[in-house]
């Protein structure tokens, strides 16, 4: 009794999805809009600057320096995004020292070398209020 309409219904998603793919980009989105450049030169006319620099003094307080000057403060660095939002648990690192040996049906030899591994298999991350949250060194 389910089965028509389980077919019925598989048959309107597929019916919709071709539907979709069937559609042009030139359909979707109009094309007889201004470009880009129109755009940029509109806004830079309204502002009344002809000079870049001045465009970029007028943002704020942040003096226009070369590429190589510090954005600290202004940047998002992947440390305050993933350890502070997300902290993890401790999980040690073991360090094994494996000696000199010989090693398959030819006796090999291997020399001596040292790997390291975590404690556990898995990384764990802390629950929310856990452990105090840490705070972001300046």
């Amino acid at each position: 009794m389910h089965k028509p309409s389980i077919l019925i219904s598989v048959l309107g998603w597929i019916s919709l999805v071709l539907g979709g793919c069937a559609s042009t980009k030139d359909a979707v989105l109009p094309q007889d809009g201004p470009s880009m450049q129109t755009i940029y030169q509109q806004h830079i006319q309204e502002m009344g600057a002809r000079d870049p620099l001045t465009l970029r003094e007028a943002l704020g307080e942040r003096p226009v320096v070369d590429r190589d000057g510090s954005l600290h403060g202004y940047t998002r660095e992947a440390y305050d995004e993933i350890d502070v939002i997300f902290p993890r648990l401790p999980n040690p690192t073991l360090v094994m020292y494996l000696f000199p040996h010989l090693a398959g049906e030819e006796s090999a030899p291997v020399p001596g070398y040292v790997t390291t591994f975590p404690l556990y298999e898995r990384i764990e991350y802390v629950l929310p209020g856990e452990v105090p949250a840490r705070r972001q060194q300046q």
